[in-house]
């Protein structure tokens, strides 16, 4: 008697339990349903800035709007399309096209047309940026690498013809001095993600070389942190760090050599970041931000992309 009041009892909590659980499951279904109806896209990635206008990747293509995030279109299809970035005089955009299962550098009108490939190599190649004038793209790619996981920078004239190789043993991302005799770079890829907050002898230092003779004028002050991305305009070197946590973003002065936060982020890392004369545009969690430098003002982007996503 006593083990089927036990028995009973314990068919009773099971029952109550079952009941609670089914309400906690209506409960977080017709929430999530709720959230994901007046969710904005979190997918928004690899923001470039001109003067008038934003650009990013999204759904496998290429976006380009105006900075208030108006006037929104969907700027190349077909492929997958990634890395825009605009040219100086911000005519057209620069980016890494994989169409046959190898990525290439193509270039492409702000205002529209046809895309053309300026590299033809079995290796992969991704956009870095331009250099100063505008007149060719600079490129990383593994094409003449002299071991497995090592990549090198590279530039081809944006009118198509052969890629000179940038005078660096190994480089992986980079941004030319505003008179285009130097280069600010990180010297090796990534060897651990940012949340990690890898601490070992494979951290991202940014190095800034004169281009003349390949020799190294300064590193950028860091204590074993994760530095990339780096963005030259002026006598400012703008850049991405982990150094005090979550990724964001610092400058450093190339006179005074002194580094300072310029981004105040206790939330998700900035993910990359991209910088015209007056403004820098950063990713962060799927969404957009511009921040204006003289100012210092920075506001969320209002943009709505609507689109299948790539497979």
């Amino acid at each position: 008697m006593h083990d089927e009041q036990t028995n009973r009892n314990l068919a009773l909590k099971i029952r109550g339990l079952s009941r609670v659980g089914l309400m906690l499951l209506l409960f977080f279904c017709t929430t999530g349903t709720t959230r994901a109806q007046s969710q904005k896209p979190l997918l928004l990635r690899d923001p470039s800035v001109s003067k008038t206008q934003i650009a990013f990747s999204y759904a496998g293509s290429i976006w380009v709007a105006n900075r208030d995030g108006s006037n929104l279109r969907r700027l190349t299809s077909g492929g997958h399309e990634e890395r825009p970035l605009f040219s100086p005089d911000g005519s057209q955009i620069a980016f890494t096209g994989n169409y046959d299962g190898t990525r290439a550098v193509y270039v492409v009108p702000v205002a529209g047309g046809e895309p053309r490939q300026l590299t033809y190599h079995p290796a992969d190649d991704g956009v870095v940026g331009w250099t100063p004038d505008g007149k060719h793209v600079l490129f990383g790619s593994a094409r003449a690498a002299f071991a497995s996981g090592v990549l090198q920078l590279f530039t081809v004239p944006v009118e198509g013809g052969y890629a000179s190789q940038v005078p660096l043993v190994r480089a992986s991302e980079a941004s030319f001095s505003p008179e285009g005799t130097r280069i600010a770079y990180v010297p090796n890829i990534q060897w651990q993600r940012a949340w990690k907050r890898y601490r070992g002898g494979q951290t991202k230092p940014i190095w800034i070389v004169n281009l003349a003779d390949s020799s190294v004028q300064a590193t950028i002050p860091r204590d074993n942190s994760n530095d990339f991305n780096p963005m030259w305009v002026g006598d400012t070197v703008y850049f991405l760090s982990d150094r005090n946590g979550p990724v964001t973003l610092f400058s450093y002065d190339v006179k005074s050599q002194q580094v300072k936060q310029v981004v105040k982020n206790d939330g998700f890392d900035i993910k990359s970041a991209a910088v015209a004369a007056d403004a820098i545009v950063y990713e962060q969690f799927g969404s957009l931000y511009l921040l204006d430098l003289k100012s210092g003002n920075e506001r969320a982007l209002d943009i709505h992309p609507v689109a299948d996503l790539a497979e």
